[in-house]
């Protein structure tokens, strides 16, 4: 047997020598047979690695790509593939500390064949083949690196997922690839492997990740503004492919808009991470081409107009830079042309995250209100009900709530006594109209729906000395629901369950109103957690109480978030049938953008009541 001079690094031995045994030690002291000797083999043609849990010796392959931090380790790919495209010929070996390897080593290496499940067992995500505890051997540097696959149009289908197996609770991870007819399959087909995109459109902005999305199929689903718009559970947008960098310039990673062009070459190897799934981590990154829109401005609200707007304003704090809130400020004053009334959802308490028992938001509210004002808008007032402590979700400590601001020049706000955390506000009739018995007050707080999630809050305004009752909503969040690229599909979606029977709560409230006044002025929106085209939408519509605006939009225009590359209705507006005719606008201002005060975008309803 050679010499060896081996170099020990964390989890990986680096040998410069070549291997001459057949046999593999194990930890134990036992020796096993090498198993497979190529890529291909140990990849397979189905998620799971036939050779998963065995050792594996020898095997080679040329570095595509290093990484130095986080879970380190590097790509290695077989030149001399085999005859099947659902076999990838690349594989990540896991070093658990900086390996000394470069991209165009030629390499040997000996290790653990493992799936490796990022986020996981329980996150729904699909597993990583990778090799562990390895033995490398660099034979030579320098060589080429094999030739990257292009994705686009033509390599990636337009059908994003197979139908998961039912006896195994919908999971793919049993069935063969077939990567001409499934984009999820194309892509597990070249895990690992050398991959490469040409002059991409952005479609998901740089993320404090240091990441972006780009599409690979340009026509798929655009939006107006250059995303791409996702539009019901069966049109996922297989060509959204998260990008992120091997190799940082000195000038850090690009700052991309939605809209904007990556141009040129972008290459480096296939991964898949928690956070979005499959991904290029390239090791030649393109060059950012600024072509993006810039952010809207909606029209003011002309005479005899009542405008009504919602903002989710990210948790929102005391203790945030004053850039945050001249930020909200200039949006509210130009953006959305001072509204008569706002509904903003995430303001958190006046100690913001500490978690101290704090539950008033005066000295929150206070600041934006004076933002506003120093921007040259109106000085606003608010009405709110402060939440208990903890029982309304959001980020530990900072009790987030909705409330109303409102405009005392446009509008006035009814004041009827007695609401806080737990007493329910009720429709009561009077004088024929449908009024609140408290309002501000709290929609049925006490319900199970509820349950560590923030309460909608009604408020009874009055324009022009007409009636006008709006809700400020914030549902669940989808926390808990299942990935688009993972393991289980069509994917579960557990967290909506809650979202329902909040949704039904909502709509027995409007059907109250409607049971005493039925051409009442009612507009229901916030920060729903939710799809317009959703089941929760449906459950809010119901018995035509409601119906929804952005119904009346353009399809591609309809989005106020961008999620992985997905953009779309989070937050709603929905008005009653006395509402019969609107102007409604989503103002696209941050969620399309790498330097947003939010991450969702507000929106605005005009109407005559």
């Amino acid at each position: 047997m050679t010499t060896r001079h081996q170099l020990a690094l964390g989890a990986c031995t680096v040998t410069v020598a070549a291997l001459t045994s057949t046999l593999l030690v194990t930890p134990d002291g036992a020796t096993a047979a090498t198993g497979p000797d190529r890529i291909h083999d140990i990849q397979g043609d189905h998620r799971i690695s036939p050779y998963a849990g065995d050792s594996v010796a020898d095997v080679p392959g040329i570095v595509t790509g290093v990484r130095t931090e986080g879970s380190a380790g590097f790509w290695m790919q077989d030149p001399r593939g085999d005859d099947s495209p659902a076999t990838s010929e690349g594989v990540f070996v896991f070093t658990d500390a900086k390996p000394p390897v470069q991209p165009g080593d030629e390499v040997r290496v000996s290790g653990q064949v493992s799936e490796y499940v990022p986020g996981g067992a329980d996150s729904g995500n699909q597993s990583v083949t990778q090799l562990t505890d390895p033995t490398v051997d660099v034979r030579s540097s320098d060589q080429p690196l094999p030739e990257a696959r292009e994705l686009n149009a033509g390599t990636v289908p337009e059908t994003y997922a197979p139908q998961g197996d039912p006896a195994e609770d919908d999971s793919i991870d049993g069935l063969r690839l077939r990567p001409d007819r499934y984009a999820l399959d194309r892509y597990e087909s070249l895990e690992g492997m050398n991959v490469q995109v040409e002059d991409t459109r952005v479609v998901g902005p740089s993320s404090e990740y240091d990441d972006l999305w780009v599409t690979v199929r340009p026509d798929e689903h655009p939006t107006a503004r250059g995303g791409t718009l996702y539009g019901s559970y069966a049109s996922q947008n297989p060509g959204r492919l998260k990008v992120t960098s091997l190799a940082p310039s000195e000038e850090g990673f690009p700052a991309a808009d939605v809209g904007d062009q990556l141009t040129g070459t972008t290459a480096g190897p296939l991964d898949y991470d928690q956070h979005g799934g499959y991904h290029l981590a390239a090791r030649e990154l393109g060059t950012l081409r600024d072509s993006g829109p810039s952010p809207e401005r909606t029209r003011p609200q002309r005479d005899g107009e009542l405008a009504v707007a919602t903002y989710n304003v990210e948790n929102l704090a005391p203790d945030d830079d004053a850039t945050k809130y001249e930020r909200l400020a200039q949006g509210v004053v130009r953006n959305l042309a001072t509204p008569d009334i706002l509904a903003l959802e995430e303001v958190q308490d006046d100690s913001g995250a500490q978690d101290d028992g704090t539950v008033t938001s005066e000295r929150t509210v206070g600041k934006l209100i004076d933002a506003i004002s120093e921007a040259g808008g109106p000085r606003y007032e608010w009405r709110g009900i402060a939440p208990r402590d903890g029982q309304d979700g959001g980020q530990p400590g900072g009790n987030i709530r909705s409330g109303f601001l409102f405009n005392p020049e446009r509008v006035s706000f009814t004041d009827r006594p007695g609401g806080d955390a737990t007493t329910a506000t009720e429709v009561v009739q009077r004088d024929g109209q449908a009024t609140l018995s408290h309002s501000p007050g709290r929609i049925t707080p006490n319900d199970p729906a509820w349950k560590d999630s923030r309460k909608p809050l009604a408020g009874e305004f009055r324009f022009r000395s007409e009636p006008v009752i709006v809700v400020a909503n914030h549902f669940s969040s989808k926390g808990g629901d299942q990935p688009l690229h993972g393991s289980t599909q069509p994917p579960k979606r557990s967290s909506e369950k809650q979202r329902h029977q909040q949704a039904r709560q909502v709509n027995a409230f409007v059907q109250d109103i409607q049971d005493v006044r039925r051409k009442a002025d009612v507009v229901v929106l916030g920060d729903l957690n939710d799809f317009d085209f959703s089941a929760t939408t449906s459950a809010l519509t119901e018995n035509d109480a409601l119906r929804g605006a952005a119904a009346t939009l353009p399809e591609e225009e309809r989005y106020t978030y961008v999620f992985q590359g997905n953009s779309q209705v989070l937050d709603q507006t929905l008005v009653s049938p006395g509402v019969s005719r609107f102007d409604y606008d989503i103002v696209h201002t941050n969620a399309e953008y790498a330097d947003q005060v939010s991450d969702h975008d507000p929106q605005v309803l005009r109407f005559r009541p």
